[in-house]
């Protein structure tokens, strides 16, 4: 069982899904540190969340996976993403099998979740 100090920290802690070759993600990642926030960095491209945190974003987020899907994607027209058909786990597991689908950047602190489009949006969540 982890010491409470480290439940705590964990809870604190702010957390980036990041694309560096994103200008919005960079932005927004700028204003956190320059706000004195140290971020923790997950390039979800190369580790996209668990299936179970995706699930948790979205309902942070207050959005349906297709909400969150860049649709102009490639992948989106190939996948037949535009199925209204679709249940929500066959597109959170296309958002997973694909992480270029997620539009990002993603925010996580104080148990909320904001997109940082524009990056201003996350300030919602850091009082």
């Amino acid at each position: 069982m982890a010491a409470p100090q480290q439940i705590i920290a964990e809870i604190m802690e702010t957390i980036i899904y990041h694309n560096p070759k994103c200008s919005k993600s960079r932005q927004t990642l700028h204003l956190l540190e320059k706000r004195g926030i140290k971020p923790k960095i997950i390039e979800y491209l190369k580790t996209p969340p668990s299936k179970t945190e995706m699930k948790k974003i979205l309902d942070l987020l207050g959005l349906e996976p297709r909400q969150l899907m860049r649709k102009q994607e490639p992948e989106y027209a190939q996948a037949r993403l535009d199925n209204a058909s679709l249940p929500r786990d066959a597109l959170i597991d296309a958002m997973l099998e694909h992480p270029k689908l997620i539009e990002r950047p993603i925010v996580l602190a104080n148990g909320k979740a904001a997109l940082g489009r524009p990056p201003e949006n996350v300030l919602k969540i850091l009082c």
